[in-house]
């Protein structure tokens, strides 16, 4: 497989934040009624690889179950998708932090998207490789409520293996931010091998209920590894990661990580969420102002104003205010990519609650 790296001139800036998200994706994001979500295989809610040709059959078969919305102009959209880059886009175009991503994309037209909607957003993408081959593809179904369903097809996807990865990868950043995924496991594990050598924090994100569910024995390894400093879970996420203890629920699953993660974050949808640093446990409420139109890059937008909090050196419940800002603005309209009348009405939010906004401002 040819490879080429896309290096700029004079890029000497690493950047502080880097995203691990070994294939490029791109997601279809569509609003769409209950009768093609009883079609498609699998529960709803959730997250299931499927095949290219499963995948070009709900893409044909949307058109007839597109929900049309007064706020929503275009009922499907197209863009640069996957739970790192919606983090890492999300910190450069809406909190102006250096954030860069290290992958690889296809040869075709899905990777070039990929990689010029990253580059808009003021992503560094000197460290996305080019390979031959195919482009990884998601169809998130959004339903009437905002609950949002993933069919990714990966599997002949081109990707980035482990032993491509290099200390200048890493070299002279501050955080590296990933997403748990057993198909993924190598690559996860020679990243952090990297980055611990150089120094680097490491975020890790438990990525969906069937994962854990059903490759919790590894996950639990590279947890009690004691090399991940931050982990976000989700309610579903994190009952599982407990399931068939006498308290799986997400206080008792905090408790957990917080053993062996320096922060512990626990998102509660609509009740907002729980995070323990050391000794430290704060409750943050949900931004009741938010409609949610889409939840798709929910908890991925929290995880950014997260890790801006961290980074300016926020106190625990600040980080959890800022993450609840922007991951409450991503849900106001399709997909993961918040508009820039939301990053808008995200940094409204944030002066109201008195929290350091970031030095650009959309």
């Amino acid at each position: 497989m040819g490879a080429e790296n896309l290096v700029k001139n004079g890029e000497a800036n690493a950047p502080l934040i880097l995203g691990l998200q070994p294939a490029a994706l791109v997601d279809h994001v569509a609003r769409v009624d209950w009768s093609l979500l009883h079609q498609i295989p699998g529960e709803r809610g959730g997250s299931i690889p499927v095949e290219i040709k499963e995948l070009e059959h709900i893409l044909s078969e949307l058109k007839r179950h597109i929900l049309a919305s007064i706020d929503e102009p275009s009922p499907m959209k197209t863009m640069a998708g996957g739970s790192v880059a919606n983090t890492i886009r999300g910190l450069s175009s809406g909190f102006g932090v250096n954030g860069g991503m290290i992958g690889a994309y296809g040869d075709d037209e899905q990777g070039q998207l990929f990689v010029s909607n990253m580059d808009i957003s003021g992503v560094n993408i000197s460290r996305l490789r080019r390979k031959n081959g195919p482009t990884a593809q998601c169809v998130c179904l959004v339903d009437a409520y905002g609950n949002r369903t993933m069919r990714p097809c990966l599997s002949t996807a081109v990707k980035v293996q482990g032993d491509e990865l290099s200390k200048e990868d890493f070299s002279g950043s501050k955080w590296l931010v990933m997403r748990y995924g057993i198909f993924n496991l190598e690559v996860i594990q020679a990243a952090i091998r990297i980055a611990k050598q150089e120094c680097l924090l490491v975020s890790l994100d438990l990525a969906s209920f069937e994962m854990v569910r059903n490759f919790r024995e590894p996950l639990l390894r590279l947890l009690e590894s004691g090399d991940i400093d931050l982990c976000f879970a989700n309610e579903d996420e994190a009952t599982e990661l407990l399931r068939g203890e006498e308290n799986a629920d997400p206080e008792a699953a905090l408790g957990y990580l917080s053993k062996y993660c320096r922060w512990a974050v626990v998102t509660l949808g609509a009740n907002g969420c729980i995070a323990k640093h050391g000794q430290e446990i704060v409750r943050v409420p949900a931004i009741g102002e938010a409609k949610a139109v889409d939840a798709t890059g929910a908890g991925d937008l929290f995880a950014s104003g997260f890790l801006y909090g961290l980074i300016k050196g926020l106190s625990l419940e600040d980080c959890c205010k800022v993450g609840s800002c922007s991951g409450g603005a991503v849900t106001r309209s399709l997909g993961g990519e918040v508009t820039l009348e939301n990053w808008q009405w995200m940094y409204k939010q944030m002066q109201i609650k008195g929290l350091l906004l970031p030095e650009i401002q959309n």
